[in-house]
């Protein structure tokens, strides 16, 4: 028989698996089929090793910025995905989020609870340079999937240029170069049609 403690990390584990049914907006590039959280998890961790150089802090804890890319979408198990640009849905976000991190994070045993739940509240906060930088990769992937997808979730009704500027301006005080590709990519994007100016 496992231990108390390994039990309640195997616990976690099987329970985490159900972040591969959480579906966000976005879809996958070259198909129709939306992503799911564990997919984009993975992304901004392998974008997290790449574009290191380009975080505002020279000294930044890599480590600690891919763990929260990699925990910080684990609430939607129970709170679900929320539109970014859903002002409806982003009126109880908060409270379905914290009150999921409390649910799932006591799965573990209580170090490591402990831990995983000041990394989530970390992200959330952007008071610390790998947390701001972790955001700014979680605001770019999907604007890197919206380019090459035709701009699948800015055709949605009052979806515009200034929404999606602003949903991305983390990104000047994160990672000021990647701001630039950012103002790029969605100059281009009203170009082709694929945003509302």
């Amino acid at each position: 028989m496992p231990s108390e403690r390994l039990q309640k990390q195997i616990d976690f584990i099987v329970e985490i698996d159900k972040m591969k049914k959480i579906f966000r907006q976005n879809v996958v590039i070259g198909t129709n089929r939306n992503e799911n959280d564990a997919e984009h998890s993975w992304h901004l961790a392998v974008m997290a090793m790449l574009l290191l150089e380009y975080a505002e802090s020279k000294n930044l804890d890599n480590l600690k910025v891919i763990k929260m890319i990699l925990i910080h979408d684990l609430v939607e198990i129970d709170a679900g995905d929320t539109f970014c640009y859903d002002e409806k849905g982003y009126e109880d976000k908060e409270e379905r989020e914290r009150k999921a991190a409390q649910r799932i994070f006591s799965i573990l045993p209580p170090d490591q609870g402990r831990e995983i739940l000041e990394l989530w509240q970390e992200f959330e906060e952007l008071k610390t340079p790998e947390a701001r930088f972790a955001a700014s990769l979680d605001r770019l992937q999907p604007l890197i999937l919206n380019y090459h997808t035709q701009g699948h979730t800015w055709q949605r009704p009052g979806v515009n240029k200034e929404k999606v500027y602003k949903r991305n301006e983390i990104l000047q005080k994160g990672a000021p170069e990647l701001w630039k590709y950012v103002e790029e990519i969605v100059e281009d994007s009203i170009k082709k049609g694929y945003l509302k100016d």
